[in-house]
C-alpha cells in the first residue's frame, strides 16, 4: 500500500486530520480520546523538546521552564513570522515552530495509518488578512512553506467553508455554510449539483474567537491590571495615562509569549511606581514577572464559554491575586460581541450580494466552528434568515471532513 493523502485543519485554536476509509471521512486521532488537537506549542528548555497539544497546554499550566505559543496561525503572512529568536539554545522563526507542529501531526497519522503520508489537502481560511490583499498572499506562501518543511510532497489548499459544505451533505436549495473559528469568520454559499455541491461564492474576514476573546479581556480584565489608569509624571506635577499597547498584546493570545522580556519588566515596574492606584499595576507586574499572560488568556476563554452556556461565569485570576474572580455575565457578552457580531452579519450580506442572492433565498444554514456557538453570533446570524432551516454540523470536524473527501479526489 502507498502513502496516504489525508486532509489537515490546521487551526487557530485546535488542528484535526481525517482520511478517507470506506467511502467516508474518518478522523485520525492525534490525541488519546480526542478528535482535535489543541493547536498550542511548548518549547520545553529543561527537556529541550517541543511538546504541542494537550502536552503543551500542561506544560504551560504546570509552570514548567520553556516557552508556550498558541493561535499561531494568525501570525502567518506578518513580520513577525519570520523574525528569527532566541529560544534557551535554538533560533528559530515561527514559521519553524509552525512547521515542528505540522511534522509532528504527519507523524501521528502515519503511525495510526500504518503507512507513510506525503499528500495532503490542507484547510485555509477565505482570507488570512481580509484588509491586505499582500499581507494575505504572503500568509498562504508562509503556510504552505510549513507544509513543505514538516515532509508533506504534495499539498492541495482547500478554503474552509467550501470543505465543510462538501461534507455536509447536499441537502435541498440554496445552502449557507457560517464557519467562526478561531481566527476568521468564513462563509460559503453552494447548492445542489450533479457531482456533489457547486459553490456559488466564498467570501471571508479576519474576525474569530480569539479577536473575541481579545475584546473581552481589554474590557473586562485589563482594566483590573491597570489599563485606563493614570501615572504621575516622572518630573514635576500633572498625570499622564498609562500606556494602552502592552495591554493590548497582553489579550492577544498570538503575542502574549514576547512580552517576556526584561525591558518590559523594567518598564511596567517604573509604572507601578508612578500610578495613581498603584494595586492594579502591581497586578500587572505579578503577571510579566511571572509570566501568568497565558493564565489570563485561558481564564478569560473560560469564562467566556461559561457565561455563553450558564449565563455567567467567573474570571479566574486568582494566579494573580487571591480571591480576584471578576465575574462575566451573559449581559456582558451580548455587549461586547454585538460590534463583532454585527460585522459577521455584514460579510454574509456581502457573500449573499456577491451571487445576487436574497436571504429569503437561503433554505439551509449551517453552523461550523466552535466560536458559531456563541449567542451573540448565533443570534445575529438567525435574524438575517428568518425563513431558513438552521443546522450545526459536526461543528467542530465538518471542515476537516470535507478536506478527507477532497483528498481522496488527488
Amino acid at each position: 500500500m502507498g502513502p496516504a493523502a489525508i486532509g489537515v485543519d490546521f487551526g487557530t485554536s485546535n488542528s484535526a486530520a481525517a482520511v478517507l476509509s470506506g467511502g467516508r471521512a474518518v478522523m485520525i486521532p492525534l490525541e488519546a480520546g480526542r478528535e482535535t488537537l489543541p493547536t498550542a506549542v511548548f518549547l520545553d528548555y529543561a527537556a529541550r523538546a517541543t511538546l504541542i497539544g494537550s502536552a503543551a497546554v500542561g506544560a504551560m499550566i504546570e509552570g514548567r521552564d520553556g516557552r508556550f505559543m498558541r493561535a499561531l496561525k494568525s501570525i502567518l503572512g506578518t513580520p513577525l513570522a519570520r523574525e528569527r529568536r532566541q529560544f534557551l539554545n535554538r533560533r528559530l522563526t515561527l514559521l519553524d515552530i509552525v512547521a515542528e507542529f505540522l511534522t509532528e501531526v504527519r507523524a501521528r497519522a502515519e503511525a495510526t495509518l500504518g503507512r507513510p503520508v506525503d499528500r495532503v489537502v490542507a484547510g485555509r481560511p477565505v482570507r488570512f488578512h481580509s484588509a491586505d490583499p499582500v499581507r494575505n498572499a504572503k500568509a498562504a506562501e508562509d503556510l504552505a512553506e510549513c507544509y513543505a518543511m514538516a515532509g508533506f510532497r504534495e499539498v492541495r489548499f482547500l478554503a474552509e467553508p467550501e470543505a465543510a459544505a462538501r461534507a455536509t451533505g447536499v441537502g435541498s436549495g440554496l445552502g449557507l455554510i457560517v464557519d467562526i473559528g478561531g481566527g476568521t469568520s468564513d462563509f460559503t454559499l453552494f447548492e445542489p449539483a450533479e457531482r456533489g455541491i457547486r459553490v456559488i461564492a466564498s467570501h471571508g474576514i479576519r474576525l474569530g474567537g480569539t479577536d473575541f476573546d481579545r475584546m473581552l479581556s481589554l474590557a473586562r480584565v485589563m482594566p483590573l491590571l491597570g489599563m485606563g489608569g493614570q501615572l504621575r509624571n516622572e518630573l514635576g506635577p500633572g498625570l499622564h495615562v498609562v500606556p494602552q499597547a502592552l495591554f493590548h498584546e497582553l489579550a492577544s493570545w498570538e503575542k502574549i509569549a514576547f512580552l517576556y522580556s526584561p525591558a518590559t519588566l523594567r518598564e511596567v515596574r517604573l509604572w507601578a511606581r508612578q500610578a495613581v492606584e498603584p494595586r492594579r499595576l502591581g497586578r500587572l507586574v505579578s503577571v510579566i514577572e511571572d509570566e501568568m499572560g497565558h493564565d489570563v488568556a485561558f481564564a478569560v476563554e473560560a469564562a467566556k464559554l461559561a457565561a455563553n452556556d450558564h449565563g455567567s461565569g467567573a474570571v479566574d485570576l486568582s494566579m494573580v491575586e487571591t480571591g480576584l474572580r471578576p465575574v462575566l455575565a451573559a449581559a456582558d457578552l451580548a455587549e461586547v460581541l454585538a460590534p463583532p457580531a454585527w460585522q459577521i452579519g455584514l460579510a454574509i450580506g456581502e457573500t449573499l450580494g456577491t451571487a445576487g442572492v436574497s436571504p429569503q433565498d437561503v433554505a439551509r444554514v449551517i453552523f461550523v466552528g466552535g466560536s458559531s456557538l456563541l449567542g451573540a453570533v448565533d443570534r445575529q446570524v438567525r435574524a438575517l434568515f428568518p425563513a431558513a432551516a438552521f443546522e450545526r454540523s459536526d461543528v467542530f470536524t465538518a471542515v476537516v471532513r470535507g478536506l478527507a473527501l477532497a483528498a481522496a479526489e488527488t
